[in-house]
C-alpha cells in the first residue's frame, strides 16, 4: 500500500473528526496556530483556535473541541477576503475558504477576532501556495520540465542516491532507452534521446516495487496509486544483479520515506507566535514593611476618653480645650 493511500489530511474535508485525527500525521508540520478565530459561517459566535499546516487547516472550537473542521489543501479552489458578520466582531473583513471534495462544495467564513490582526490571512494564504507551488513531490508526472543539460532539476529538499544509465522504458514495444535517478522522493526516468520523454514517480504514489518476468526479460515493476491513475511502468537494468540492487535501495529509500515523508511545502512564520511560557511574567515581592503598630492609618486620631454630658445626658468624648457643645451645634446648623 502506498502512504498516499493511507493519506487523507490534504485530499479531504472532515467535520467533527476525533482527537486522534486533529493530531498531525508522520510528515506533518505545524507551522501557525492563532487562538481567537471565529468560524462564521458554521458556528457564528463562538470563539476558537486554528492550526495551519503544511497539509491542511484545521479549526475547533475552545469551548468544545470535538466541534472542529479538517480542509485539506487539495481541496481548496480559492481564498478571498469580504465583509462578514460575526456575532462577535460585528460587520468586519473575513477570509472566505471555497471547497470541492468529492464533488460537493463547501464554503468556510473565518473572521479574526483580534482587532487589527492580518495574521490569518497571511499565513493561509502563503501556505496554500507553498502548497500549490510544491506539487512535484506529491504529483504524479508525464512529460515534464525535469531535465537541464542532462542533469535532473532538484526540488529544494532533494538529493540524488543513484543515476544508473542504460536503462529501458518498457512502455512501448522496441523500447525507449534513458536515465534512472533514483533520489530521497521520487524516482525520475527520462529518453536519452528527447529529455522530454520522461516520467516523475513520488514515493508518496508508489503502491509496489517488484522484480517481474516479461518478453524482455527479467523488469523493473513500480505500480502507482489509485489516486494518480494505476499506472503499471516497467524498466529493463541489466545485468540482473544490478536490477536487484536497484529494487533494494528504492525499496530501502521507500520505506524510509513511508515513514517519515517529505510533502515540500517549504514555509516559516516570520514571526512565530511566542509560547506561554514565554509571555508569562513572574510576580516580584514588593520590597516593602508593614508596620505592625496597631495604628494603620495616618489620619485616625487618638481617642480621647469618655465623659458624662449632664446636657446631653449620655457619655461623650471629652471636648478639646476651647470648644463647648453649644458651639458644635452651631457649627452644625
Amino acid at each position: 500500500m502506498s502512504v498516499l493511500d493511507a493519506l487523507w489530511e490534504d485530499r479531504d474535508v472532515r467535520f467533527d473528526v476525533s482527537s486522534q485525527q486533529m493530531k498531525t500525521r508522520p510528515g506533518e508540520v505545524l507551522i501557525d496556530c492563532l487562538d481567537s478565530v471565529e468560524d462564521t459561517k458554521g458556528n457564528n459566535g463562538d470563539r476558537g483556535r486554528l492550526l495551519v499546516t503544511n497539509l491542511r487547516i484545521v479549526w475547533h472550537s475552545l469551548a468544545l473541541p470535538r466541534v472542529n473542521l479538517s480542509i485539506g489543501y487539495n481541496c481548496i479552489l480559492n481564498i478571498t477576503t469580504r465583509t462578514a458578520n460575526s456575532k462577535l466582531r460585528g460587520q468586519t473583513e473575513a477570509l472566505y475558504v471555497l471547497t470541492k471534495c468529492n464533488s460537493t462544495r463547501f464554503e468556510f467564513i473565518f473572521t479574526n477576532l483580534v482587532p487589527g490582526s492580518p495574521r490569518l490571512y497571511t499565513s493561509l494564504i502563503a501556505v496554500h501556495r507553498a502548497y500549490e507551488t510544491s506539487k512535484m513531490y506529491r504529483d504524479f508526472k508525464l512529460r515534464s520540465a525535469l531535465i537541464q543539460n542532462k542533469q535532473l532539476r532538484l526540488l529544494p529538499q532533494e538529493n540524488v542516491y543513484n543515476k544508473i544509465n542504460g536503462v529501458w522504458n518498457l512502455s512501448s514495444d522496441q523500447g525507449n532507452l534513458g536515465t534512472f535517478f533514483i533520489t530521497n522522493v521520487r524516482i525520475v526516468w527520462h529518453a536519452n534521446m528527447n529529455d522530454s520523454f520522461n516520467v516523475s514517480i513520488p514515493y508518496l504514489q508508489i503502491r509496489s516495487i517488484k522484480i517481474r518476468d516479461s518478453k524482455f526479460g527479467l523488469a523493473l515493476v513500480i505500480e502507482s496509486s489509485q489516486q494518480s491513475g494505476g499506472y503499471v511502468l516497467g524498466f529493463k537494468i541489466d545485468p540482473v544483479e544490478k536490477l536487484q540492487e536497484s529494487v533494494k535501495e528504492i525499496n530501502s529509500l521507500h520505506k524510509v520515506y513511508s515513514a517519515n515523508p517529505i510533502f515540500g511545502v517549504d514555509y516559516e512564520m516570520e514571526e512565530k507566535p511566542q509560547p506561554l511560557e514565554a509571555l508569562t511574567v513572574k510576580q516580584i515581592q514588593d520590597d516593602v514593611e508593614i508596620d505592625s503598630d496597631d495604628h494603620t492609618d495616618a489620619f485616625v486620631q487618638q481617642d480621647r476618653e469618655p465623659v458624662f454630658s449632664e446636657e446631653l445626658g449620655l457619655a461623650i468624648e471629652k471636648l478639646k480645650d476651647g470648644f463647648t457643645l453649644q458651639g458644635l451645634w452651631e457649627v452644625m446648623n
